[in-house]
C-alpha cells in the first residue's frame, strides 16, 4: 500500500467554524484530520503540544504528513517543534502556517500560557502566510516568525485574521501554497 499524506489540521482559540477555510478543506478530502484540544477556548499550551505530537505519531505511521496550522494552531505548531524528539519530527514533510498570532503581546487571558512564542526553526520547509491587517499579528512580526522559523514569508494582502470573516471560501491561493509543500 502506498503512503499517504496526512495534512493535520491545527486551528487556533475557539477552533475553526463551518465557513473557516480549514474546516471546508476537512470536509473536502479525507486526507485532512482535525487534532482536536479538550479545550477549544481555555487552551492550555502543554495539552494542545501533546495532542499534537499524538497526532503526528498516528499519521506518520501511515506516511507522510504535513501541518496546517491557523492563528494558535501555528503557536501550537512551534512549540511542538521547539520540544519534539527528531524522530517525530522527521515524519513532517512541510506546514503551512496562516496568520499566526502574537501571544507575546495578545491581551488576552487564555493565551497568556502559550507565552513565549517559541522561535527555534523548523526542520522541514514551511510557509507563513500573514495579511497585512491581521489584528492578531503586526507584519513586521508575521515576517520575524518566518525568519526565526526558516520559512517562506507570504503576505497576501488585507485580509484581516484569513478566518471565516475573510469571506476566502475554500481559499484556492492557500491550496496552492499547501501544494507546494
Amino acid at each position: 500500500m502506498p503512503d499517504r499524506t496526512t495534512y493535520l489540521v491545527l486551528p487556533g482559540y475557539g477552533n475553526s467554524g463551518p465557513e473557516h477555510w480549514q474546516t471546508r478543506w476537512e470536509a473536502a478530502s479525507e486526507t485532512f484530520r482535525r487534532v482536536e484540544q479538550a479545550d477549544w477556548d481555555h487552551p492550555e499550551q502543554a495539552d494542545w503540544v501533546a495532542r499534537v505530537d499524538a497526532a503526528v505519531a498516528e499519521a506518520a505511521a501511515a506516511g507522510p504528513v504535513v501541518l496546517v496550522a491557523h492563528s494558535l494552531g501555528c503557536v501550537t505548531a512551534a512549540r511542538w517543534v521547539a520540544t519534539a524528539p527528531a524522530a517525530r519530527t522527521a515524519a513532517v514533510r512541510g506546514a503551512l502556517l496562516v496568520a499566526p498570532a502574537d501571544i507575546d503581546t495578545a491581551e488576552v487571558p487564555e493565551l497568556v500560557g502559550f507565552r513565549p512564542v517559541a522561535l527555534q526553526p523548523f526542520p522541514f520547509p514551511a510557509v507563513v502566510v500573514s495579511s497585512t491587517d491581521d489584528p492578531w499579528v503586526s507584519p513586521g512580526r508575521a515576517r520575524a516568525f518566518a525568519e526565526a522559523w526558516g520559512a517562506r514569508y507570504v503576505e497576501p494582502g488585507a485580509y484581516g485574521h484569513l478566518n471565516s470573516d475573510s469571506g476566502l471560501g475554500d481559499w484556492p491561493e492557500g491550496r496552492e501554497l499547501l501544494a507546494e509543500l
